[in-house]
């Protein structure tokens, strides 16, 4: 899969590689050394992820991996569909990953082309409540592994745009 670069030419709108659908107990990750979709493993009964889920292309975040995005889509898409999307927002997320505290934030973005969500430029332009739920399934997702979540707030798309720009400089830094 030759992925594409973070950003849409000339705006501040991203591409983002879909993982995970919206509605999939499985979870899968893309895995770099094979070129694939790898099935990462699966969720307790009744759980399942709210909207797509995925990364960035070419970023690099705090914890090593590239960016994570949850998408916001009218329907759910499939694990490497290639998704434009507009950025919301940010949950800021500290976690323990090997014993130490990491950030892991998740970008928020909505498909370009969404029926349902298109008219919000912000994270708290969002239906009342659907922030705290999308947390409320990362924490108890972490929790199902024993992993320790802790979310540290939101901030809107200025803050995220400015986090996804950093990511892409370590990304292009460590290729060097």
């Amino acid at each position: 899969m030759i992925l594409p670069q973070p950003f849409i030419e000339a705006t501040q709108d991203i591409n983002a590689v879909i993982e995970t659908p919206k509605g999939s107990r499985n979870k899968y990750v893309y895995h770099k050394e094979t070129d694939t979709i790898k099935l990462k493993k699966a969720l307790p009964a009744g759980m399942v992820f709210p909207f797509d889920f995925g990364f960035i292309p070419s970023t690099i975040a705090e914890d090593g991996d590239p960016m994570d995005v949850l998408v916001l889509t009218d329907a759910p898409t499939f694990p490497g569909c290639l998704v434009e999307c507009k950025v919301l927002g940010i949950i800021k997320v500290e976690q323990k990953k090997n014993g130490e505290k990491v950030r892991n934030d998740r970008v928020i973005a909505v498909q370009l082309d969404s029926r349902m969500y298109s008219s919000a430029n912000n994270i708290d332009e969002l239906p009342e409540g659907l922030v705290k739920e999308i947390v409320n399934f990362f924490a108890s997702y972490n929790n199902v592994s024993e992993d320790v979540f802790n979310s540290l707030g939101n901030e809107g798309p200025e803050v995220a745009v400015k986090l996804i720009e950093k990511s892409i400089k370590k990304a292009s830094d460590e290729k060097k």
